[in-house]
């Protein structure tokens, strides 16, 4: 709902009249309260509100550009009603399954004020009824103390801040012995399904006196750990380096934590593998989507279809067509695709993947195969689209995403369900993570022939798990890396320098007449200002780009005043500043204005959005950039364009959006610009590597604008330590493939 907040949080007293709205699975309520004289709409997450109920409402108003003013709840409380009247218009509402307006007058007749309380605590009592059950009566006892058991729930959490969707859905794990549980082992609320913060259990447990050496907390705390790193890509961790960090974090013995990690490994909650006599340890769902992609890959190349050839003349006739010559390396490339189950196609800017990809499709299609192509980002799949003539979609709208009950992601595709493609091709691999991966897989044929297409020298996937890089190293499946640069691509200085960065060499900026420049300065403030001169003014001027849609700053970080946070703020009041009259909306001290450039940060499989040709949809997703096409500053609503989608976004969804002049490098991947302007200076040790330097250099199409300190450059250049990521797909490919080889698979 859009909004505009008052200052502080307001509260209604009042009775519900009417239900209007509600979704069954998130609770979310639109009820017409009674307060004193007046009728008020209130909307928000309160599951099992009924009409008849007196409640207090804690929020603030909010004006929707539909339907006008109302009051938003971010919490509520449900009061008993009183007297006997009160609780025979909440029993007549429906409140309660199997209970409908002549039921509820006779158990009103019968038991007057204390109804409910019969209900709650007597099922027997309310059997002697006329036309109750006792069957019947043990129903609604149930379902009566459902509600009120998420009433206790959003009562005893409501001062750490969880929200009452959030208890709904403690309410729906735990049932009726939520509160109990809670008391009993706050760190149940870290489990999969739940996953509260650890810090949030930390402070129930703290409030009810929890005893701090419980093999509960810890067993809990040690999840939390493999679980949090996740989050830096690591699908699994070694136990010694598991083990140091739970020590510290909750500053107990280090035997405790040992134990902990053999009883959690005895009951499964987490998984061992031990590789060159270290023990790993792992989140289950991890360790089984690593575990089945090997078995998966190894099973396509074992028993693809190896009848589907193509020989040498094919190969000259494309080269006819399209009017170039393949090197050595591009033939076998295509050879490979159809000879091989699976194929990794890797290879830096100018190397010509683009040019063999597109003969192998057309190839493919010559012999009537279903071809599906498909990268993991909205950005990656419509450069694949421009760069072959061909659709391609995100790999989660190839599967047909779905979300169930408890907001979890699924797929429509799967084994039960698979798509209907001989070949799929996937391009910018190096980004897929391992569930993705896994997903992927799942919702294959066997017969299907895999093509992974990307550069590994790129950043490894936001997610966890080092896909590409795994497969590549496991020396199993044919693997192409196209190397020359052909002579086109080999007079721009972004290419050549790009492949200097891979081969660690120094850059060539001598040339002034090139693609690619550095500016060199001497401290923060200059750097920042010579970035604002040359996005504002500079470039525009010199090469007729559009400062706000032809050029991006990317960063290796968002701090300082070389990062996207003060950057963008900068970039802003330069490009669109807050002039008189212009619509603007205020978010955690962040202002977004009409024509601003910005980022969606997370995905958002429900966000709807409308195309130009008038068909409607859903879906914006982690790093789309769009901009912002109108404000309306009184609903608190704007509009942002997403090349051909117009989304809309209530207040609610403000805090999913940043502004985008200047990105991070992570952000960056899978796009390209006209124009980047890189900011390097004081770059974070933990930053300063090599692979994020050329993913950075990579995404300029035209020109590159590096300032700053030049030996930041030289010294990502000289860092050629990969992203550490503990990963078990290697170890899993090598151990399947080895097994085939044994048993003479192929």
């Amino acid at each position: 709902m859009g909004e505009v907040l008052t200052d502080s949080v307001k509260e209604i007293n009042g009775t519900v009249e009417k239900i209007t709205y509600r979704n069954e699975m998130s609770g979310y309520t639109v009820a017409e309260v009674r307060s004193g004289r007046e009728s008020v709409t209130v909307v928000g997450s309160m599951p099992f509100l009924a009409e008849g109920d007196a409640a207090v409402f804690y929020g603030s108003y909010t004006v929707h550009p539909s339907y006008g003013e109302q009051f938003k709840a971010e919490s509520f409380e449900r009061k008993t009603p009183q007297n006997a009247a009160a609780v025979l218009r909440y029993l007549s509402s429906g409140a309660i399954k199997g209970i409908g307006p002549a039921t509820a007058q006779k158990i009103v007749e019968k038991f007057g004020a204390d109804a409910l309380d019969v209900i709650q605590n007597s099922p027997k009592d309310l059997a002697t009824v006329r036309g109750i059950t006792l069957s019947k009566a043990k129903a609604v006892s149930e379902e009566y103390n459902r509600q009120y058991g998420v009433r206790d729930i959003m009562m005893m959490l409501s001062k750490y801040g969880v929200t009452p969707d959030k208890c709904l859905a403690i309410y729906r794990r735990f049932g009726d012995r939520a509160t109990e549980i809670i008391k009993t082992n706050p760190y149940a609320l870290c489990e999969e399904g739940i996953d509260f913060r650890f810090e949030t259990a930390e402070d129930i447990a703290e409030d009810i006196s929890f005893d701090k050496s419980s093999e509960l907390r810890v067993s809990a705390g040690i999840e939390y750990v493999l679980r949090k790193n996740l989050l830096n890509g690591h699908t699994c961790l070694p136990r010694g380096k598991l083990c140091e960090v739970a020590v510290k974090l909750l500053e107990c013995n280090r035997e405790t934590v040992e134990v902990c990690c053999d009883r959690l490994t005895d009951c499964f909650r987490i998984t061992s593998k031990t590789v060159s006599g270290v023990e790993y340890l792992s989140i289950p769902a991890y360790y089984s989507a690593e575990e089945h992609i090997a078995a998966r890959l190894v099973s396509v190349k074992r028993y693809i279809d190896r009848a589907v050839t193509v020989d040498a003349l094919e190969i000259e006739n494309v080269e006819r067509k399209l009017g170039i010559e393949f090197e050595d390396l591009q033939k076998q490339a295509i050879f490979e695709a159809f000879s091989s189950g699976i194929l990794i196609l890797t290879g830096g800017p100018g190397t010509g993947k683009t040019t063999t990809l597109n003969a192998i499709i057309s190839l493919f299609e010559n012999r009537n195969l279903e071809l599906e192509l498909a990268a993991p980002t909205g950005r990656a799949a419509k450069r694949m689209t421009e760069l072959t003539g061909r659709e391609a979609k995100t790999i989660h709208r190839l599967l047909e995403v779905e979300w169930t009950e408890g907001d979890n992601q699924q797929f429509s595709r799967n084994e039960k369900n698979p798509l209907n493609c001989d070949v799929i091709i996937v391009d910018e691999a190096s980004m897929i993570d391992a569930l993705l991966f896994d997903s992927l897989l799942k919702a294959l044929r066997l017969s299907c022939r895999i093509i992974l297409v990307g550069d590994s020298d790129q950043l490894p996937a936001v997610g966890a798990g080092n896909v590409l890089n795994d497969i590549l190293s496991s020396d199993i499946f044919p693997s192409i890396r196209l190397k020359k640069v052909f002579r086109q691509a080999g007079k721009s200085r972004i290419v050549t320098n790009a492949h200097a960065i891979i081969n660690g060499e120094k850059a060539d900026f001598s040339s002034k007449d090139s693609d690619c420049f550095f500016l060199r300065r001497q401290d923060r403030l200059s750097v920042s200002r010579t970035v604002e001169e040359l996005v504002c003014e500079r470039l525009p001027s010199a090469y007729g780009l559009d400062p706000i849609r032809d050029i991006q700053v990317l960063c290796p970080s968002r701090l300082l005043e070389t990062g996207t946070v003060n950057l963008n703020n900068l970039l802003q009041s330069a490009l669109n500043p807050n002039t008189s009259g212009k619509p603007q909306l205020a978010f955690k001290g962040i202002y977004l204005r009409e024509g601003d450039k910005v980022m969606q940060i997370k995905n958002n499989y429900d966000l709807q959005y409308r195309r130009d040709n008038g068909e409607y949809g859903t879906g914006v997703f982690n790093g789309d950039v769009g901009f912002i096409t109108d404000i309306d500053k009184r609903g608190g609503v704007l509009k942002v364009r997403f090349d051909d989608r117009v989304v809309t976004y209530f207040s609610e969804d403000l805090g999913q959006l940043e502004l985008a002049y200047a990105g991070t490098v992570h952000k960056s991947q899978g796009s390209e610009y006209n124009c980047v302007v890189l900011p390097l200076f004081d770059v974070p040790t933990k930053l300063k590597y090599r692979n994020l330097l050329y993913t950075a250099v990579t995404r300029a199409k035209k020109l590159l604008v590096a300032v700053g300190d030049e030996s930041v450059w030289n010294d990502m250049v000289s860092n050629d330590r990969k992203t550490l990521r503990y990963t078990l797909l290697k170890q899993f490919l090598k151990e399947d493939g080895d097994y085939e080889r044994d048993n003479k698979g192929y």
